[in-house]
């Protein structure tokens, strides 16, 4: 079936006009004039890209005509505030002190709790760090320019032209931040077809330490949303950052995501995405090893079904000698799902003895399943040990055989072939809440019985 090219609408010039007069005097405080032309320079620079479309290789796999053509509505109204006691079963318990909480993409104070958070350590609303000296300069230096990998991102783009609320964390030298840190963005559409920005910048100074878990989700509304988040994280020498995302939106929303990653000398970046939700959803994952010593795990498991369609590009990107990435992804697909993986390790001239490798391998559970697998190696240097592969395959017939003959239900031998396939990822997983939530998505969401 032909792939329907993606059309623009004109409905962001309208939204930016009306969101730059609301931030041009926010709370009574002029935005820094460096803030309004970034805004600016990134809305003209999506003009000029416009939406993605099937004829660019990129995008050659997912098709955001239905994003192109809906037209969103830009709710510049303060989201309601919530009781707390509404959010319990969506904070992981690990983080119940250390949580920042957004609601259809502004800050909750009211909801958000950091007494866990060490002396030092600054999580707090961006634009609020835009009005503080001690942090005005480091904000400027990095948002937006973290990720000169998405310059023809029109997305990100978009992003970081509606930026309007958002995180910055801040980790000082030498601090280990015990407790994890959860940014929950949590959706609560009641107005049909409503877009968010999330936006988050991380700075780790040299030899620190934390965890971060970003979440998305939902309160159970079936109206259609676009979730457009943008995280930057900028890792000094010897800074060791965990980051866990977990993706959980609404059966009918939109999730358009770009993580970009910058590591400095002997720096550890190790990333693991999880995607359950959303009909539509992308996450563009960049890294990029600066300097000797860097080394990055960068993970993922997808678990799709129904007519669900998921897409994840990764570059990782060595640019000096001495680095190591490590990359597993695996799917999972059920129903008539569809999954996109285009991973590139690109090793740049002089990035003598990197070592890297990145595998992709998929579980189809339906014969009305795809997958579209692309892992890709582009080297220029002649001292490395890098490797690459992909795989595509069904349960095998045989173990089936071999549980059912020892008297397990077939639905129950399916699903412990299944756990099985995605233990590897799960086992890597030190927050064991994100851990329970997955062993319950594997072994429940794919329409299996469970029976003894």
């Amino acid at each position: 079936m032909a792939t329907e090219l993606a059309t623009e609408t004109d409905i962001y010039q309208e939204a930016f006009q009306a969101l730059r007069e609301r931030l041009r005097k926010r709370g009574g405080n002029e935005l820094p004039s460096w803030m309004e032309r970034l805004r600016e320079s990134a809305f003209a620079r999506y003009e000029k890209l416009g939406f993605p479309n099937v004829k660019q290789e990129e995008w050659k796999y997912t098709n955001v005509a239905p994003i192109a053509k809906t037209k969103f509505a830009f709710d510049a109204t303060p989201a309601r505030e919530f009781d707390a006691t509404r959010l319990e079963h969506l904070v992981y318990p690990e983080a119940r002190r250390s949580r920042i909480v957004f609601i259809n993409g502004a800050y909750s104070a009211r909801a958000s709790a950091l007494d866990a958070l060490p002396a030092g350590v600054v999580a707090m609303n961006l634009f609020e760090a835009l009005g503080d000296q001690r942090y005005e300069e480091a904000v400027r230096e990095h948002l937006a320019h973290v990720g000169a990998a998405d310059s023809d991102n029109a997305f990100t783009a978009l992003n970081t032209a509606f930026l309007a609320d958002g995180a910055f964390i801040f980790i000082p030298q030498n601090v280990r931040v015990e407790s994890p840190l959860h940014l929950l963005f949590l959706s609560d559409v009641t107005k049909a077809q409503t877009i968010f920005f999330p936006r988050v910048l991380i700075i780790a100074e040299r030899d620190s330490a934390a965890t971060l878990i970003e979440s998305y989700t939902h309160t159970g509304s079936e109206e259609r949303y676009l979730t457009n988040a943008v995280v930057e994280v900028v890792l000094a020498d010897g800074a060791r950052f965990e980051h866990y995302k977990v993706q959980r939106e609404g059966a009918q929303s939109f999730h358009m995501a770009t993580t970009n990653a910058v590591l400095k000398r002997n720096s550890s970046y190790d990333a693991t995405n999880v995607t359950l939700g959303a009909a539509l959803s992308r996450h563009d994952v960049h890294v990029a090893l600066e300097d000797e010593g860097a080394e990055c795990w960068v993970d993922g498991l997808y678990l799709v079904s129904d007519e669900q369609h998921t897409d994840t590009h990764s570059l990782i990107d060595h640019r000096k000698p001495r680095c190591t990435s490590h990359q597993l992804y695996k799917g999972i697909l059920d129903g008539r799902s569809r999954a996109v993986f285009n991973g590139k390790i690109f090793v740049r001239e002089g990035a003598q003895q990197t070592d890297a490798f990145q595998t992709n391998r998929n579980l189809l559970l339906s014969n009305e399943t795809r997958v579209d697998t692309k892992p890709q190696l582009e080297i220029f240097a002649d001292d490395v040990k890098c490797s690459h592969g992909a795989t595509v395959g069904q349960l095998d017939e045989e173990e089936l055989f071999y549980l059912t003959s020892r008297g397990l239900h077939p639905d129950l031998a399916r699903n412990l072939l299944t756990y099985g396939f995605a233990e590897e990822i799960v086992a890597k997983i030190k927050i064991e809440s994100i851990k329970a939530q997955l062993n319950e998505a594997v072994l429940h969401r794919l329409h299996a019985r469970l029976e003894t």
